[in-house]
């Protein structure tokens, strides 16, 4: 249906001039509003394809020259380079340096008989005095004493043990005869020139302060001095301490 029909359908029918106008009924109503409906979207239609038009000529005038245009280089080669060797020459050969000889000297013959020389005759004394010479002596002279050490010493070698001469126990503590601790208590220790035990180092402990009065006790010790060269010296001594309940 074309757009006259539409408007002529659409367009009311003119009633005589006496009678008044009938009001439009329902259907009328729905094809008015169909027919400006369709109006609208075929001026939409007609603006957007003029529209599109429009930009597909500018399009093709702008891109259209490039179609024809230069034709694009291909992408040049890659340079390959090529490195020559570089060839040095060999050093000249050295000179051999001529070593002179040696010039040979005539050396004279001596004679294989020569002359015998006459003797020379020394006179010498009738008594020749010889002084009298005592015994030698070939004794050795003694060698010096021997250096004392100036610090304790191990006992090794020539030096002699010390010797114990009073040796207090020590007091169990409470607590560990409460948990009956028993073992030993190994102690090292210094013993000086005068007998007395210095220095004293726990190497094995036992617990609950039973080491402790192991220490106490040994510091109590007397002993007789170890003795180098008949003196004596302060040496390194092992002690040992029992812990022993009754």
């Amino acid at each position: 249906m074309c757009d006259e029909e539409l408007e002529q359908a659409a367009s009311p029918v003119e009633a005589p001039a006496k009678e008044e106008p009938a009001a439009p009924t329902s259907a009328e109503q729905g094809l008015l509003t169909y027919v400006q409906k369709t109006r609208e979207d075929n001026r939409a239609f007609r603006y957007s394809l003029g529209l599109a038009v429009i930009l597909h000529g500018i399009l093709l005038m702008v891109k259209l020259p490039d179609l024809y245009g230069d034709v694009v280089a291909p992408p040049p080669k890659p340079k390959v380079f090529v490195v020559q060797q570089v060839r040095f020459k060999p050093p000249p050969p050295k000179e051999e340096q001529q070593i002179p000889k040696p010039k040979s000297k005539k050396v004279p013959i001596p004679d294989p008989t020569p002359k015998e020389p006459e003797p020379i005759r020394i006179d010498e004394p009738d008594e020749i005095d010889i002084p009298e010479v005592d015994a030698l002596d070939l004794r050795l002279p003694e060698a010096p004493p021997p250096r004392e050490p100036e610090g304790p010493i191990n006992v090794a070698g020539d030096v002699t043990e010390p010797e114990k001469l009073s040796a207090p126990q020590p007091q169990y503590t409470e607590i560990a005869r409460k948990a009956r601790i028993q073992g030993i208590v190994v102690l090292q220790a210094t013993i000086d020139k005068n007998g007395d035990v210095t220095d004293t180092k726990v190497l094995k402990p036992l617990p609950m302060g039973l080491a402790e009065a192991a220490v106490s006790a040994v510091e109590q010790w007397k002993f007789k001095p170890a003795t180098l060269n008949g003196k004596p010296v302060a040496v390194y001594y092992s002690l040992t301490v029992t812990f022993q309940l009754q």
